[in-house]
């Protein structure tokens, strides 16, 4: 089997992590699933209260005895409690590690390390994958414009990969955005990365939350059937997403200049 520096460092058999769709396309179901298989299984912390939260990990532990993994959003929707809050009901749990998106992890390194948890942070750029770097994170998710859900940068991942590898050297990193199959961790591999994180991929899969009619829709899809956009940002206005190109997303991007605030003529 082949394995990497990171199955070493995250203590799992296979480069392979299944992306945190949140708040609950990535259920506890398909978090154990990807680490039961030997990769890295991901929840999003969902926005839950932290007494949730816990009780959520505590669950996924009775799913599965290998790592997991739960990642915070650093900023975007709304929260009743601020982040810290979240950081602290993970920490509190030990989740073997804590994954990071949007923000500055600094803060909370060191903390998380104190309590032997490995940090990661997904970036969309070469100049947060420094400052993830800087801030001592265990290792980077280098996420490419090809990705789904919610983008952080602008860069191709063929091209974000090889640039984010030689910038925090020696420190892993893991390749994201169109990785689909063993061709997609050989290519990523090749850039110079650790591992790879899947996300659409998954979403067909039988654990997935997703709706059949939406998993239906994945597998139809070819190359040109999504589309970049911030029409889906009610709540966290102005976040680029990738999402398929339906009749509903054709007839919406005409509009998509108005912002992502709520008008009485958009749908809810």
């Amino acid at each position: 089997m082949l394995r990497t520096r990171l199955c070493e460092l995250l203590e799992i058999q296979a480069p392979v992590l299944g992306a945190p769709m949140g708040p609950e396309i990535a259920g506890l179901d398909l978090a154990a699933a990807v680490s039961n298989a030997g990769g890295l299984g991901m929840i999003s912390f969902g926005g839950y209260p932290p007494p949730a939260l816990r009780e959520r990990i505590r669950k996924l532990r009775t799913m599965t005895s290998k790592p997991f993994g739960v990642n915070i959003l650093l900023e975007g929707p709304q929260l009743p409690l601020p982040e810290s809050a979240f950081v602290d009901a993970c920490i509190a749990e030990r989740v073997p590690v804590l994954s990071f998106f949007w923000g500055d992890p600094t803060p909370y390194v060191e903390k998380a390390h104190k309590a032997r948890m490995k940090v990661c942070d997904q970036v969309g750029s070469v100049r947060a994958a420094k400052r993830a770097a800087d801030g001592g994170v265990d290792f980077i998710i280098a996420q490419g414009v090809e990705a789904g859900g919610h983008i952080a940068g602008t860069v191709s991942t063929m091209v974000l990969t090889p640039r984010v590898v030689e910038t925090v050297a020696p420190i892993p990193v893991v390749t994201a955005g169109g990785i689909a199959d063993g061709r997609g961790l050989a290519a990523a591999l090749a850039l110079g990365a650790e591992g790879v994180m899947l996300g659409t991929r998954l979403i067909a899969s039988t654990e997935s939350n997703a709706h059949q009619v939406y998993k239906e829709k994945v597998l139809a899809a070819t190359e040109e059937d999504t589309v970049r956009t911030t029409l889906f940002g009610n709540g966290w206005p102005n976040a680029y997403h990738r999402t398929l190109r339906t009749p509903f997303v054709e007839q919406w991007l005409p509009e998509e200049s108005r912002g992502s605030e709520q008008r009485p003529d958009e749908p809810s």
